[in-house]
């Protein structure tokens, strides 16, 4: 008979690219388990091809492996790390109650760390008067504004104006006020980081742009454009949707829009290795597997961490 595991949560993690899903719903078949994505933008109904939701991943001979919080809110909405770290340990103890075994997987390093670390965070409420003083501003000054703050959760939030002036929001408000103290599930984690030679990762990078554009990426963007989204919501968001978006409106070109959103992926995909090697160097223990080894083999890997 197997010994029980000592761990309550497997996260899989690595950057873009690297094949967190598909790892994760093979292992979900074999261990009882279900998926809590921890991406944040795939939160987002009606973008798919954008944020890269691979529901083909899910299936595993035949099985529909459960995907949690995917689709969950509206497209427009900004979602952000407190939501997600409140969504996640609901959904974490439910899965619990049924029997099953919970498995995080995603390449937000923030959501990540913010389930692991258990930040006691607080709901930031909108500051008028400071958008205000605010909105006039340059990102550039915005980003010189956000710098001075000691305790930045996010450093890379300064892609657009909107999102800098809600970091810088986010910021008042924490020097401000105390957090408030709440108790979280215990968390006992066995990460996973998936590890993909660089070049080979690039490759996998630029092919995948090819096929999503190919399937359909930019009617996707012109689609929710038609249905009311705000255009600069959808920049908000970043990456795909940021760079297609300008294409649609006519302020890029095609081969513009593929050559810069094809070097930020890149730069993504750097910027998330950055991350886990700071979570490791904080204390998180990442077991690295080979990107390139049979999926079966990587799956009993992982059955033999939990048990080791």
């Amino acid at each position: 008979m197997q010994k029980e595991t000592p761990y309550n949560l497997i996260v899989i993690t690595g950057p873009t690219a690297s094949g967190k899903t598909r790892l994760a719903a093979h292992l979900a078949a074999r261990i009882n388990g279900e998926i809590i994505s921890a991406d944040s933008r795939q939160v987002y109904e009606k973008m798919n091809l954008g944020t890269g939701k691979d529901y083909d991943d899910y299936i595993v001979n035949g099985q529909k492996i459960a995907g949690h919080l995917l689709d969950i809110r509206k497209p427009g909405y900004k979602y952000n790390v407190y939501e997600y770290q409140t969504d996640f340990f609901k959904v974490f103890e439910e899965i619990k109650s049924r029997g099953k075994f919970p498995i995080m997987c995603g390449g937000t390093g923030l959501y990540i760390q913010a389930v692991l670390d258990q930040y006691k965070m607080v709901h930031v409420p909108p500051n008028p008067s400071l958008r205000e003083e605010l909105q006039n501003k340059s990102l550039e000054e915005l980003t010189n504004i956000l710098q001075q703050f000691k305790k930045l959760h996010n450093t890379t939030d300064t892609d657009t104006k909107k999102r800098a002036i809600r970091s810088i929001e986010i910021e008042t408000y924490y020097q401000s006020h105390p957090e408030i103290e709440v108790e979280l599930p215990k968390v006992v984690p066995l990460i996973v980081g998936i590890a993909i030679d660089r070049e080979l990762r690039r490759k996998k990078i630029t092919q995948r742009l090819k096929e999503r554009l190919e399937e359909g990426m930019i009617e996707e963007v012109k689609r929710l454009i038609d249905e009311g989204i705000d255009p600069q919501d959808l920049i908000y968001y970043g990456l795909e949707y940021k760079y297609v978006t300008l294409y649609v409106t006519n302020q890029i070109t095609y081969d513009q829009m593929f050559e810069r959103l094809n070097i930020a992926i890149h730069q993504f995909a750097k910027r998330q290795m950055t991350w886990f090697r700071g979570m490791e160097r904080k204390g998180h223990k990442f077991n690295w597997i080979d990107a390139t080894n049979e999926i079966d083999s990587n799956v009993l890997k992982i059955i033999d961490m939990m048990y080791d």
